[in-house]
């Protein structure tokens, strides 16, 4: 029997080889004995999925086997973005279960377990679902029939609410949206549609191999948006395979970094929405950030990597805007969860307020700083949890990076590295997938491949 672990956001495995309908059972077990002691049958169990391969079949296997614990399910009436989902079960005070391996290969599936509060599980209760997957539920009620529950309606209302989309129509806007085949593509196109916002949209329909690229909004999976952009003069935007991710391209067709998207929304929540609080990052986030909030008076939480770290961070703090470097935000009177669709409104909304182009917006965005902020991530794949502690480990002690020395440490989230021209390389374990993902910041393009290469060369 393959071993179930727990990662950052659920259980995410390979279908049909480790994703089997018998480990799912484990997991159905060992999550009705949590909301059991959590709360007995007093709240409902919401399940949703995304478009990949067998999710509806497991989603409709999980509902059965909860409803016929006794619980009380409502199962999703199609294809739904995990965003949609997680506000479901905060407006209705749920659980919920999504059936999602969000910007994974096509060929993962995977469970994410969303309390009601509306955002990622912390690792409190993750750890009690995990120690409970050897145990079956035996404090079962009379079987119920899951309702078949459409979702969609009360969150296109809570963002009418938070995104003023008719200044956006308004404004003229005409954007390009590629879907990706996930699912947000259709539901995107509806609001803007239901608002006579132009848009020209594609890859709308579910594809289980997402077009054959990775289900990621990055540049390089994203090469027909680019050549649109080019061609029409108009900025795209796009979303992950279960939506709670964005990328976007500026009018040139030049792809925008979700850290400078983070710093130019909150410039926009401040200055035209009059936003107060604080901004929530991940140490894995660009120190750009921290500069511009300390510029507008703003101060700074900052968490380990991932969404749960700053669902936590918005629960707890009176939080401006909450983002993460691999494409992820949400804002305040949203869920604790991050949002693709919010994300890609929130970008139409700040050139409708400020009536510019996003590549006149960027540029002056950038005038804030006196240097460049240049990103790049380099994945190993490692397997071993202790090859990887291992090589985290090698780096405690290091004093220099070939002619760089080491100023500072941080072991916030793997150990995070600050160099004496303000360079910084953070190494840290993948909550979702068997890899150890080093994140280098620095000022030039030139110096991006320098550190990465005198990084690889000390692991070797």
């Amino acid at each position: 029997m393959t071993e179930i672990k727990f990662g950052t956001d659920g259980w995410r495995a390979v279908l049909n080889k480790d994703f089997t309908f018998e480990n799912t059972l484990k997991v159905v077990n060992a999550l009705a004995i949590y909301i059991y002691n959590e709360s007995e049958f007093n709240k409902k169990i919401l399940i949703g999925y995304d478009p990949r391969n067998k999710a509806d079949e497991y989603a409709q296997y999980i509902a059965k086997e909860l409803s016929d614990f006794g619980f009380e399910v409502l199962l999703s009436d199609k294809i739904i973005a995990t965003p949609v989902l997680a506000y479901s079960a905060k407006l209705l005070n749920s659980y919920a279960i999504m059936l999602t391996a969000s910007h994974n290969p096509p060929e993962y599936l995977g469970i994410k377990f969303i309390p009601p509060y509306g955002g990622p599980a912390e690792d409190s209760a993750v750890k009690i679902i995990s120690n409970n997957l050897e145990n079956h539920f035996t404090d079962k009620k009379e079987s119920k029939e899951y309702k078949i529950t459409a979702f969609e309606q009360k969150y296109i209302k809570h963002i009418e609410n938070i995104i003023d989309l008719e200044k956006i129509k308004l404004s003229n806007i005409c954007i390009n949206y590629d879907g990706h085949h996930g699912a947000a593509g259709k539901l995107f196109k509806h609001i803007l549609d239901l608002h006579e916002i132009k848009n020209v949209s594609e890859n709308l329909e579910r594809d289980i191999n997402f077009g054959g690229f990775m289900p990621d909004p990055k540049e390089k999976y994203l090469p027909s948006l680019k050549k649109l952009c080019v061609e029409t003069g108009r900025i795209g935007l796009s979303n992950d395979g279960d939506g709670d991710r964005f990328g976007v391209f500026d009018e040139n067709g030049n792809f925008i970094s979700a850290n400078d998207i983070i710093g130019m929304l909150l410039i926009h929540l401040v200055k035209n929405k009059n936003y107060k609080g604080k901004l929530a990052k991940t140490i894995g986030a660009s120190y750009m950030l921290d500069i511009l909030a300390k510029k507008n008076g703003i101060d700074v939480i900052e968490t380990p990597v991932g969404f749960k770290w700053l669902g936590s961070a918005m629960r707890n703090n009176d939080v401006i805007i909450a983002g993460e470097e691999s494409g992820g935000l949400s804002i305040k009177g949203h869920i604790p969860e991050k949002d693709g669709i919010l994300a890609n409104l929130l970008i139409m909304e700040m050139m409708a307020y400020e009536n510019k182009k996003l590549f006149e917006l960027h540029n002056e965005f950038l005038t804030n700083f006196t240097r460049q902020f240049i990103n790049d991530r380099v994945d190993l794949k490692l397997d071993s949890k202790e090859e990887q502690d291992k090589i985290i480990n090698s780096f405690k002690d290091v004093k220099e990076i070939g002619e760089y020395k080491v100023i500072k440490t941080s072991n916030l989230d793997g150990l995070k590295l600050y160099l004496n021209d303000e360079s910084t390389i953070l190494i840290r374990k993948s909550g979702t997938e068997p890899l150890l993902r080093i994140y280098i910041e620095t000022d030039k393009e030139e110096k991006v491949s320098v550190l990465g290469k005198l990084i690889k060369n000390y692991i070797k």
